[in-house]
């Protein structure tokens, strides 16, 4: 079986997840895995499974990993992203759903896993220069939120993704 991972990845949490999936796949498993960043994929159809990684940007993908999503058709399907707010809440569940719901008609989904991965610094000194009203303003929960997220994705995420990205793919 060939295996893309393919990711985006903006701050380095997406790549360390994609690799350390990468590594766990690689090292243990009887497979043809290959890892790129998606702007450097050219044919997809060379694979039977992609395992897909992108960073949430307004509540889903990210711009280049919704338009590369688009393109995949007919092909069994992981879904890994990373986002600054925490993985179990709302906005971490229906960020995965936007994700699944590009790919979900034309493909096989056979998982789904997010973590939290540290906010770009740039856009959190954005965020203080807002007003207070605004929804992204910086506020002390925001701050102790950010300073979690950069411990993120940590190892027993990575071997939580991996586990189960390893499973779906090998087990028949």
């Amino acid at each position: 079986m060939n295996i893309l991972i393919a990711y985006s990845s903006k701050t380095g949490n997406t790549k360390k997840l994609a690799m350390g999936i990468y590594n766990n796949i690689y090292e243990e498993c009887d497979l043809n895995v290959s890892i790129k960043p998606i702007d450097e994929v050219k044919c997809i159809e060379d694979y039977d499974a992609i395992l897909i990684g992108y960073w949430v940007d307004k509540g889903g993908p990210n711009k280049e990993a919704k338009e590369f999503m688009k393109r995949i058709k007919n092909k069994r399907v992981g879904i890994f992203a990373t986002l600054g707010a925490y993985p179990d809440s709302n906005h971490g569940f229906n960020s995965l759903v936007k994700g699944e719901d590009l790919l979900k008609e034309n493909n096989e989904i056979i998982g789904k896993y997010i973590c939290q991965g540290a906010v770009d610094s740039n856009l959190i000194e954005a965020f203080k220069k807002l007003d207070s009203n605004n929804y992204h303003a910086i506020t002390d929960e925001k701050l102790r939120r950010y300073k979690i997220a950069k411990l993120h994705p940590n190892e027993a995420e990575i071997l939580s993704a991996s586990i189960l990205f390893k499973e779906r793919l090998t087990i028949v």
